[in-house]
C-alpha cells in the first residue's frame, strides 16, 4: 500500500463520486504524470450509513410516514431540507412530483449546493413554473445559520408561517428553535437514521495498516467524527496526532481537533473544494 493514503469517510453511496473526482484529478498531477510521485491510496471508510425511514409513525393515527408528510405539506408555507439525504429519503417516500403535493407551490430552503443539486435531480426548481429554492448566498455560509440569514432577508412575519423541516434522527435543532422563537409554527420530521460502521467491518482492517503521518482524512460530518474518536480511543494503538484532516465546516473542524487530529484544514463546502484541498495536501507531502 502506498504510504500516502486519503480516507473518505462519507456514506458509501456519497463517497463514490468524490473518490472518482479525486482519482481523476490526482492522475493529472504533473509529478504523477512524470512518474516522480505515486498516486495515494484512496480508501472508503463509511463511518455512518444512512437508513431511510419506512412507514412508521409511533402513536399517530395516520397510516404511514408518507401519508403524514403528504398531510403536513398541504398546509405549510415553507419546507426545509437539512441535507441531500433528507431530500432523497423524503422524495423516495412520497414518490410524487413536488408541485403535486399542494395547491400552492411550496418554496424550499436548503443549506448548500449539494442539496440544490439533489432537488434538481428530482426536477424540483426546474418546473415550468419553478419551485423557489432558498439557499445561502455565499458557500462559506452553507449551514443552518446561513440559511436563517437568507430567510431573514425575506422580511416575513413568521407568526403567520407554518414550516416543516425534514431531517435525520438526532442532529441539531438550532434552526427549528430559531424559527419557533421568531413565531413560526414548526414541525420537524425525521426521514432517516444514521447507523455507525460496525467495529468488525472489514473496512477498518485497512486503516490499521496505514501510516497515520501520511494520511489525509476527509471529514464531512461532526457526528461521524465523534464516532471515529470513540473507535480510535478503544480499538487503535495509533493516534491521530500525526494525521491530517480536511473539513468543509468550522464545526466539523472543531470536532476533529477534539478527537486528536494534529493538523486540521478548513475548506469551503462541496466536492470541488474538498478535491482542491486534497490536491494541495498531496503536493506538499
Amino acid at each position: 500500500m502506498n504510504a500516502q493514503t486519503i480516507i473518505v469517510t462519507r456514506p458509501a453511496g456519497q463517497a463514490r463520486q468524490l473518490i472518482e473526482l479525486l482519482t481523476a484529478s490526482l492522475k493529472n498531477d504533473e509529478l504523477v504524470k512524470q512518474g516522480k510521485q505515486s498516486l495515494p491510496t484512496i480508501l472508503s471508510l463509511p463511518l455512518l450509513t444512512i437508513i431511510p425511514k419506512e412507514n412508521d409513525i409511533s402513536g399517530s393515527q395516520v397510516d404511514s410516514l408518507a401519508d403524514h408528510i403528504t398531510t403536513v405539506l398541504k398546509d405549510v408555507d415553507l419546507a426545509i431540507f437539512v441535507s441531500p439525504n433528507a431530500i432523497e429519503c423524503t422524495m423516495r417516500l412520497l414518490g410524487r412530483s413536488w408541485q403535486d403535493l399542494s395547491k400552492k407551490i411550496i418554496p424550499i430552503g436548503v443549506m448548500g449546493g449539494s442539496s440544490e443539486l439533489a432537488l434538481h435531480h428530482h426536477g424540483v426548481g426546474l418546473e415550468e413554473t419553478p419551485t423557489r429554492i432558498l439557499i445561502p448566498e455565499n458557500n462559506e455560509h452553507w449551514d443552518s445559520e446561513g440559511l436563517w440569514k437568507k430567510l431573514q432577508s425575506l422580511n416575513a412575519d413568521w407568526s403567520e408561517h407554518k414550516v416543516v423541516i425534514f431531517k435525520g434522527e438526532g442532529g441539531r435543532d438550532w434552526l427549528a428553535d430559531t424559527l419557533k422563537a421568531a413565531g413560526a409554527m414548526v414541525e420537524t420530521i425525521s426521514v432517516y437514521t444514521r447507523m455507525p460502521l460496525d467495529i468488525d467491518n472489514p473496512a477498518w482492517e485497512a486503516i490499521h495498516e496505514i501510516d497515520f503521518s501520511q494520511s489525509l482524512w476527509l471529514l464531512t460530518s461532526s457526528e461521524a467524527v465523534r464516532y471515529l474518536g470513540e473507535v480510535m480511543q478503544n480499538k487503535f494503538k495509533q493516534t491521530l496526532l500525526d494525521a491530517s484532516a480536511i473539513c468543509p465546516h468550522q464545526k466539523i473542524g472543531e470536532a476533529a481537533k477534539a478527537i486528536g487530529f494534529g493538523k486540521v484544514f478548513i475548506c469551503e463546502p462541496g466536492d470541488e473544494a474538498l478535491m482542491k484541498a486534497s490536491q494541495v495536501w498531496f503536493s506538499l507531502n
